[in-house]
């Protein structure tokens, strides 16, 4: 039995260590800071809590000592310190980040370390990735990848059009960072919020602009095979606009501590909520420009017996499902392990990532 230390007993923590410890093949340790956070966690089978800061880094290098792995589910400004305990301890490490300054110094720790650093698990980076690689390899030539993710309240209420599902931190940091895109054939950076856009699916009409970090490592991987890259969160009409007033007109975004205290005591938290995946790629295939479309939705629903949130269940879904398939010797042990590496047809029919091949009808009305 494999030990694992999960780092963070928030929503996405919290879920990832009952869903291991449900298993019955780990055993898992959750850590976190703050002793309120560990209290509220209901224990399952096989799961431990801990109460450590892992800003002391002798303290957590010492505390993975005898693991398989470490997940970590902290805030993105914690992700170097923990992956740099990791490889001092000789671990495996996973994450969630979507900061890509943070993935930046991971790529470099895995250049000179003898375990696995696998970044970007989660949604987006992570799932649409994997997604987007297996559609760009059914192409001769590539033309344009358009990801598309967006995690919503089924029934908005505010005039955000939006709830809070996700860490705070996370979504203004995706909301103020440059975004990386390939533009004609060039490496560049964006602005976020900009290059609004609006589309329609399933009769439910969407808007998505420009966020950091959604397209995790693949401008690296396909710079100068694709002409054009780009990555848009899914909001619906309204939000963008209401932000940009915020974080620009407001200058909020040079005082992200009180955007966050607004966000946290104005926005209601909800388990009712949507995930939207949405890639479109085009391309030559055998001397003719085709199209090809993944589109999927995943909902909220119970998982044993406690109510989880749709982006609880995709988050920890893809780091999950990248532990399982590491521990079972389907992914390199050492080194850089990117999402594009991970194969859809093994991520789909994993335990946990079998989410994502589910009809979405069929868990809407679980």
């Amino acid at each position: 039995m494999n030990k694992i230390m999960v780092v963070g007993a928030g929503k996405i923590g919290s879920t990832i260590a009952a869903m291991l410890g449900g298993t019955g093949d780990y055993e898992v340790t959750l850590v976190d800071a703050a002793a309120a956070a560990l209290a509220r966690v209901k224990k399952g089978p096989r799961v431990l809590t801990r109460q450590l800061d892992v800003r002391e880094p002798g303290a957590l290098r010492a505390a993975l000592q005898g693991q398989f792995a470490v997940l970590s589910a902290a805030p993105f400004h914690l992700t170097t310190q923990i992956a740099e305990a990791a490889v001092a301890a000789g671990v495996h490490y996973l994450d969630l980040t979507e900061d890509v300054a943070s993935t930046r110094r991971v790529r470099e720790l895995a250049e000179t370390a003898h375990s696995a650093l696998i970044p970007q698990c989660g949604l987006a980076p992570g799932f649409v990735s994997i997604v987007a690689a297996d559609l760009c390899r059914r192409f001769d030539t590539l033309h344009s990848v358009r990801m598309r993710v967006g995690a919503l309240p089924q029934f908005p209420s505010n005039a955000l059009n939006y709830n809070l599902t996700w860490s705070t931190d996370g979504v203004i940091n995706e909301y103020c960072e440059p975004c990386e895109a390939i533009v004609e054939g060039v490496l560049r950076q964006v602005p976020p919020l900009a290059e609004h856009e609006e589309f329609s699916l399933d009769g439910v009409t969407y808007e998505a602009f420009n966020t950091s970090g959604g397209l995790g490592t693949l401008c690296e991987t396909l710079q100068g095979k694709v002409l054009n890259l780009n990555y848009k969160t899914i909001r619906y009409p309204g939000h963008a606009a209401i932000m940009k007033a915020l974080l620009n007109d407001l200058r909020l975004r040079d005082r992200r501590h009180v955007l966050k205290d607004i966000l946290e005591n104005a926005l209601p938290t909800t388990l009712q909520d949507v995930v939207i995946v949405f890639v479109t790629v085009s391309g030559q295939r055998e001397g003719r420009l085709m199209q090809e479309t993944y589109a999927h939705k995943v909902y909220s629903r119970p998982v044993d017996g406690v109510l989880r949130s749709a982006i609880q269940i995709t988050t920890t879904a893809g780091i999950c499902a990248a532990l399982d398939l590491l521990a079972a010797g389907r992914l390199p042990a050492r080194g850089l392990v990117r999402q594009e590496d991970i194969a859809l047809a093994d991520f789909l029919a994993n335990r946990f990532g079998m989410v994502y091949a589910e009809h979405p009808a069929e868990r809407a009305a679980a």
